[in-house]
């Protein structure tokens, strides 16, 4: 059983409550994965899956049909966009070339899909597998029937991925059994990323040493660091320059707001709001700077045009 988890790190009281379940065979139909993204619940999952398939040990073939998502008797659900009447998920939409000037959203008919797939005989399992990662992103008739369907689970298991719990209906979260997971330290981080191919981990370290931002956003989470490091090194040179200082005078905020509505995208754009709080807190660390920003995020996330949200956010940045 040891063997299952290796690859887990620094999860010791998650790890030890699955080797628990499979070694006693008491599976709940649906579990909670509740912790910070980066830190091995998409990892837990799959191992415990494995477990599951392999009857509590370690199996080379079921790993690799779990890790490329291509076991007929798993299905899984990530959060997608609405775009030319398809929907992508969100690990396609840059290849596919979708604006993610909007959050992804776990939908009414992904929901619905996950409760035929469950409703169905497996063919090869004992029972349908389901993970639903990002189910805080389900607007409100997609969470009324996850929950219709873990009221009436059958036989089959359903793991959430959740980053933000206390976002999901109290109801839903009292059918499931939740499995805690926890930020990291900064050794067993590094050690997590250290063990990377390609020294993708060693390079992001490399770059967050120099950017303190960076590593405050990761907060222990070694997958976080490298989707920050990701979006950092997708972002201009030019337009960092030009965030390392407020806007001095309301012609430089304009010129500021047009071009960070018009080079970003909506994903980049919010998640620049929270490296430049991070920067402006130690750069000055003023609190009324951070709720000015956390005002832009609100009005990006409730659909307000980006630049005029960014025109209004930088004048009154520019006035403090």
């Amino acid at each position: 059983m040891q063997d299952l988890f290796a690859d887990l790190q620094g999860q010791p009281l998650a790890q030890r409550l699955l080797e628990a379940a499979l070694d006693q065979d008491r599976l709940a139909p649906a579990y909670l994965f509740s912790g910070p993204d980066g830190v091995g619940r998409r990892l837990a999952a799959q191992r415990f899956l494995e477990g599951l398939l392999s009857g509590g040990g370690s199996d080379a073939r079921e790993r690799r049909r779990l890790d490329d998502r291509n076991h007929p008797d798993l299905l899984w659900v990530e959060p997608t966009y609405s775009h030319q009447g398809r929907l992508i998920p969100r690990s396609e939409a840059e290849a596919a070339g979708v604006s993610r000037r909007t959050p992804p959203q776990v939908r009414l008919e992904q929901i619905r899909a996950l409760s035929r797939f469950l409703a169905r005989q497996p063919l090869e399992s004992p029972r349908g597998l389901v993970i639903l990662e990002q189910p805080e992103a389900m607007a409100e008739g997609a969470a009324n029937a996850l929950l219709k369907t873990l009221e009436e689970p059958g036989h089959g298991l359903l793991i959430l991925l959740s980053a933000a719990p206390e976002r999901l209906l109290t109801t839903i979260r009292s059918r499931c059994q939740q499995i805690r997971f926890t930020r990291l330290s900064e050794a067993c981080m590094a050690s997590v990323l250290e063990t990377l191919p390609n020294q993708e981990g060693q390079q992001a370290l490399a770059l967050a040493s120099g950017q303190p931002e960076l590593m405050a956003l990761a907060a222990g989470s070694p997958g976080a660091l490298l989707e920050h490091v990701r979006i950092w090194t997708s972002i201009s040179d030019e337009l960092k320059q030009r965030l390392l200082t407020i806007p001095t005078s309301p012609v430089e905020a304009m010129a500021l707001a047009r071009d960070l509505s018009d080079q970003l995208e909506g994903e980049q754009q919010l998640w620049l709001i929270g490296w430049w709080q991070q920067h402006l807190w130690r750069a000055h660390g003023r609190q009324e700077l951070l709720i000015r920003l956390d005002r832009l995020r609100q009005h990006l996330l409730s659909f307000v045009q980006p630049r005029l949200a960014w025109e209004v956010a930088l004048l009154n940045l520019s006035q403090v």
